[in-house]
């Protein structure tokens, strides 16, 4: 394996699209991994609606002018990259799967933990859907629960539970064929909810239990830890760009200037309290409206939208029954992250502890993307390296794409056996 290696990660959102590119330095003494940030670039999306693509040949424009300007930056072209994957057509279930234990002494090898993932992973889905990641969330061997790692252990019968997440054949098609007509070969696609978990979660918080709320442009991705594993992941279908959209209708302004009145106040809150209570509108180079109140722009247009969103977040949490199990509460990251009054409003909705979530774990050019804006483009990184690391175990070439598709062995050899043909 090479010392060092080229890694980028790109987010195609609603907003944004978001182009990260880092070197993995190994330290030859500790064996550890170090992420060096060498390229970023964040431009305006077109072509994505609600985190999906509506338009190729407007989403692939964005994404090239994301790429290039993050090569710019980084000083490597980007040949591959791991894409996330967001939009309301994610949906996510619990699977079950049993196999008996084929090694000699009844001792668990590898192909023991795949069997019992691809058993965990044969579930019944629509020909318009498939399956985009198989977690192992906790394996049973011979009855005994809560085992992380069973590869050594001896037994009978291997049992595992895995949170499936699956998503529309039709939007992975898109956005597989947005990155190709780019240049980009797509290592792996990752949920943006759990991509943002690698950079913002802490292990004691995903151990105790908590809940990740991705707010983005178009959608809000939400992805929930139970005793270390996602037990929980969705999509809500309203993001940051609504609370812009009533702005703009509330003080009959444009989107543009919606905007731009949006982050001001999210600057504001980070300065001093005793600025009065008038925005000045006329000094962000809006003309529509000279001046407005804040009070009213924030408690009337801005937290109610917030509040929506909250409450169906935590519907979502009392329907699945785990609202009561995640005392270490709320992770808020994303853009919307960066909303006036999101923490107060997500306090108030859920009734559980707060806080923004920015990415950590990473070094290099820190001072562009420490932002919950680059949550998940930096966790695409993150997981790209843990993954490799855990491939690398298992004397399996990095990069690897470990998530078993919908499709069992045989048709896999199948299909294989065809693209040979003739």
């Amino acid at each position: 394996m090479a010392k060092n290696r080229i890694i980028a990660g790109i987010e195609l959102g609603s907003s944004k699209t978001a182009t990260v590119v880092a070197q993995v330095v190994v330290d030859e003494n500790s064996l550890s991994e170090e992420i060096n940030i060498i390229g970023v670039s964040s431009v305006e999306s077109k072509g994505v609606k609600k985190g999906q693509i509506v338009n190729i040949e407007e989403s692939v424009e964005s994404t090239v002018n994301s790429i290039e300007a993050a090569e710019r930056m980084a000083g490597h072209n980007i040949d591959s990259a791991f894409v996330a994957l967001g939009g309301a057509h994610i949906t996510s279930l619990n699977s079950h799967g049993v196999v008996a234990i084929s090694g000699q002494n009844g001792e668990i090898a590898r192909p023991d933990v795949d069997r019992v993932i691809e058993a965990a992973s044969a579930i019944s889905l629509p020909n318009s859907r498939e399956v985009v990641h198989v977690l192992p969330r906790e394996y049973i061997v011979d009855g005994e629960s809560g085992v992380k790692d069973p590869i050594g252990m001896s037994g009978v019968r291997l049992e595992v539970e895995t949170h499936v997440v699956t998503g529309s054949s039709a939007a992975i098609k898109n956005l597989s064929k947005s990155l190709n007509e780019s240049g980009v070969k797509i290592e792996d696609m990752v949920y943006s909810g759990l991509a943002s978990s690698y950079a913002v979660l802490t292990d004691t918080e995903k151990e105790l239990g908590c809940c990740l709320i991705d707010i983005g442009g178009g959608t809000t991705s939400v992805i929930v830890y139970i005793d270390g594993a996602v037990s929980y992941s969705g999509v809500i279908p309203i993001g940051a760009k609504n609370v812009t959209n009533d702005i703009a209708i509330g003080l009959r302004v444009s989107l543009e200037s919606a905007e731009k009145i949006k982050i001001s106040l999210s600057k504001e809150k980070k300065q001093d309290k005793e600025a009065k209570d008038e925005l000045d509108l006329e000094s962000l180079g809006i003309a529509e409206v000279s001046k407005v109140s804040k009070k009213t722009l924030v408690e009337g247009i801005i937290k109610p939208r917030l509040n929506e969103i909250f409450t169906m977040v935590r519907l979502e949490l009392e329907r699945e029954k785990i609202l009561n199990r995640i005392p270490s509460g709320i992770v808020v990251t994303g853009g919307g992250a960066k909303t006036i009054g999101v923490a107060e409003s997500a306090k108030r909705m859920l009734m559980l502890p707060v806080r923004i979530g920015i990415p950590v774990g990473i070094s290099g050019l820190v001072d562009d993307c420490l932002d919950p804006v680059f949550s998940t483009p930096i966790g695409l990184l993150l997981y790209a390296v843990k993954q490799g690391v855990e491939s690398e175990e298992y004397g399996i070439k990095f990069p690897v794409k470990l998530n078993l598709p919908g499709k069992g062995l045989i048709n896999k050899l199948v299909e294989s056996i065809k693209d040979l043909l003739p």
